[in-house]
Order: C-alpha cells, then structure tokens, then sequence
C-alpha cells in the first residue's frame, strides 16, 4: 500500500478527485418565449399599447430562482433600457423594472450556471439578441397570419413556424370559457440549445401562469385559433 506524502497533496488530490464526480447542475435547452399583448392583457385587464409580439422571457429548462442573493440591478444593463422597453415591456408596469428584476430571480439566476450567461448583462443582451434573430412577428406576417377577426387552424400557425425555422415551437393559448368552440393565440415558445442554435421544444399540456390571472396552456390542436387585433373585444 502506498502511502500520499505529504498530508497536503493527498488531500488535494482528494478534492480534485471530488471535484470532477460531481459536475455542477445545468439547463440543457433555453426556452424564449414571446406572448401576445392583446391576449395577455384581456386577461390581465392591461393596456396592450403594443400591437407587435413581446418577450415574455429567456427560461432554461431546469431551474428556478437559483440564486436569492443575486440581486437585480438595472444600472448593469442600462445601455440595453431603450431596446428592453420596447421588445421585453412590462405590460402591467410599463414605467417599471419590477417584470425584468422577476425574470432574472426566477430564470437569469438559473441560466447563469452557463459562463455565457453569467452575468446580468449577458443574460438580457442574449435574450435580445435572440428575440431579434428569431423576427417572431415577420415570419407570420409572411406566411399571411396576421391579426384579424377571422379564425386560423392550429396547423396553419404550427406549419408557419414549422416551415421556416426547420424545428417545432410550443404553442399556447387562452380559453375564453371552459365550453368555448374556439380558443386564442397566446404565447409562443421557440427553443435554443446551449450553443444557441435552434432545437425542438418539448410538446406538453402543461400550462404556465403568468402574474395573478392569465393562463396559457399548449393549445388544441382541433379547434380554431383567433389571433385577436387591437382592441381586444369578447367574442361569444
């Protein structure tokens, strides 16, 4: 048997060893998703003074509020402020930074286990940077889907989106009453993989809350989709 001499490197060695087996945590798949103004704020009685898609946020896939003690802190992104306004607004505080400091407590925290992510900064310039190159609102308006008081089929929406970015998005919708023969475009997802290049989202029927009241979950694949304009009225 031999024996580590002296103390000191075996124990270094030791934690080294330790070190190596256990491989920190990480998200394998970011989630950026945009929704709807129109319909996030019939729900949520907002002023939808936005008549092209938001970004709702840029969520990993595991993980939330990782870190509690990593404070929001807007001086760190303030050359962003102008572009956040208007591409990440909050639709409920629009003169308020509460919406980007709940994002980065809850998701940020979380996707800053990658370095290229790390910090406040990186994480909100990413996040834009994507919302950009993806050009949500134009690939529909080019496949003619567009605001209207007419209805769409889920698979004309789907097939858009489909067809242009070569992956498959989760798409989401509001249902206006339980027994409603229709249901309204809310929220969409698009996903990228750790090396930002697009992938396939994972297709769930799970919902997601957003804030007190709005509910979005993935939508049905047999009845109409409305995509409504603004003003938002009640449809029955």
């Amino acid at each position: 048997m031999r024996l580590c001499y002296p103390l000191l490197l075996c124990l270094a060695a030791s934690l080294s060893s330790a070190y190596v087996i256990k491989s920190p945590h990480i998200w394998t798949k970011l989630i950026l998703t945009h929704h709807w103004p129109i319909t996030f704020c019939s729900e949520e009685h907002c002023h939808a003074n936005f008549s092209y898609w938001t970004l709702h946020g840029l969520w990993p896939d595991k993980g939330m509020n990782c870190n509690s003690s990593w404070h929001f802190n807007s001086s760190e992104i303030q050359d962003l402020l102008p572009d956040m306004k208007r591409s990440w607004p909050d639709l409920l505080k629009p003169t308020s930074s509460e919406f980007w400091k709940y994002e980065w407590h809850k998701h940020g925290t979380c996707a800053a286990e990658a370095e290229s992510l790390n910090s406040q900064h990186k994480y909100f310039s990413k996040a834009l940077e994507l919302y950009h190159k993806v050009d949500f609102n134009s690939i529909l308006k080019k496949f003619d889907i567009i605001p209207s008081e007419k209805y769409y089929t889920f698979s004309q929406i789907e097939g858009a989106i489909e067809n242009f970015y070569n992956i498959k998005p989760k798409i989401q919708c509001a249902k206006p009453t339980v027994n409603a023969d229709y249901q309204i475009l809310g929220q969409v997802e698009i996903c990228f993989g750790p090396d930002f290049s697009l992938v396939n989202c994972e297709k769930n029927s799970t919902g997601y809350t957003s804030f007190k009241k709005s509910e979005f979950s993935v939508c049905d694949h047999q009845k109409p989709v409305y995509y409504p304009p603004a003003p938002f009225t009640n449809r029955h």
